[in-house]
């Protein structure tokens, strides 16, 4: 195990800073050392790591998504106003619908098939987005419209709306009836997250001002704290839909709320934990690929990741209208919501593992959809984001 971890983190940050200097994001160069440290390749990962993979990627996530709720003011939300909202379900909902358009003619997958590939591809990275956004924040570029905002909060919630969307449809797929209760999961699981991680968020808050303790320990606590979201999350499975990921964020955003000043030195003591995290993430998403898969897979399956691609970015166009953004800052929008990663690499397999027909093109398309998405959405955002968004004077790069 100490010997996978020494070459996850020794050759992730070595192929990162090799990809930084060449142009490209750091994040493809950890994907890459994880496909190949991966069992589909050299198979030098332990398996001991491999059988917690998806634990360790969600403390990752849980890393990022509390910063960003420590980092984002609910006022320049509440200025976004309607489009926030929107783009939670909105390009999702047009990349599925592309899908199922586009499957069964390239693919030759039956309708409910295709929708059940939609559900896998659709789901945005958080892992890829939130820094990029947090980045953005702090160097000043679109706050003035509060975009990097936007797009952060739409983010964590297009993930549950997906995520709910794939149990309806491989539930259909193994011909089980669709109830109006499925549907309810979503509004259910949202309301709860805001609500449990806002009354925690709140009681941080007045606990940190009355207990005195150091940055350090604060820290800890929240870990602690937003890793209980996440079990809390397991246990009320099957019955009361529940996002720990948007409680943890929440927890971060009312914590910020009320007391900001902590908030703000427990961000500093978050994007330092982040340098590890993101390389552990990113290598051990890419120990999930299994790139024969990739090299299986025609023409028309890479046809169709562009495809659903140009559907989601119509649904993020439609997002904006009536909005005071420019063409280029609804560009940038539209570029901003391309990644995909952490989502694809946790249920791609999930359809095979259930017997449905399809479940190997699934995998595929999952697969191709992290291959192609995650490096051209961050070089995309790294390479676009000064063109496109004005910088807001006073704020430090």
């Amino acid at each position: 195990m100490l010997t996978s971890l020494a070459l996850i983190f020794l050759l992730g940050m070595a192929s990162g800073g090799i990809f930084e200097k060449i142009k490209l994001p750091s994040l493809l160069g950890m994907l890459l050392t994880g496909i190949i440290l991966g069992s589909y390749v050299l198979n030098l990962i332990d398996n001991s790591i491999l059988d917690i993979s998806s634990d360790l990627r969600k403390i990752a996530l849980i890393i990022i998504l509390t910063r960003a709720g420590l980092s984002l003011d609910i006022n320049d939300l509440k200025k976004v106003g309607r489009p926030a909202v929107l783009m939670c379900f909105i390009p999702a909902t047009f990349e599925i619908i592309g899908m199922i358009v586009l499957a069964p003619k390239l693919l030759g997958v039956s309708i409910l098939e295709a929708a059940v590939m939609g559900a896998v591809v659709g789901a945005v990275s958080p892992a890829i987005i939130v820094p990029k956004m947090l980045k953005l924040m702090e160097e000043g570029y679109g706050t003035e419209k509060s975009i990097p905002q936007m797009l952060l909060a739409g983010t964590s919630i297009d993930d549950i709306f997906v995520i709910v969307m794939f149990t309806v449809f491989t539930g259909l797929a193994q011909g089980n009836s669709i109830s109006a209760i499925s549907f309810l999961q979503i509004p259910v699981s949202i309301i709860l997250g805001v609500i449990v991680g806002a009354v925690i968020g709140i009681c941080l808050a007045v606990f940190f001002k009355k207990v005195h303790m150091r940055d350090s320990a604060k820290g800890v606590l929240l870990l602690s704290i937003s890793f209980l979201m996440i079990s809390l999350e397991t246990a009320l499975e099957g019955i009361v839909p529940f996002s720990g990921l948007l409680a943890v964020m929440n927890i971060g955003i009312f914590l910020q709320i009320k007391y900001r000043v902590v908030a703000r030195r427990l961000s500093v003591k978050y994007s330092k934990l982040w340098v590890g995290a993101e390389i552990l993430l990113f290598v051990l998403v890419g120990a999930t690929v299994d790139i024969s898969y990739a090299f299986k897979a025609g023409i028309g399956a890479v046809i169709l990741i562009f495809g659903v691609l140009l559907f989601r970015m119509v649904g993020v166009f439609f997002c904006l209208i009536k909005t005071n953004l420019t063409i280029k800052e609804r560009l940038f929008c539209m570029i901003g919501y391309i990644p995909k990663a952490t989502v694809q690499a946790a249920i791609g397999g999930v359809p095979l593992a259930m017997g449905i027909a399809s479940g190997q093109l699934i995998l595929t398309l999952a697969v191709l959809a992290i291959l192609i998405t995650a490096p051209l959405g961050a070089f995309g955002i790294d390479v676009t984001y000064k063109k496109l968004l004005t910088s807001v004077e006073g704020k430090s790069k």
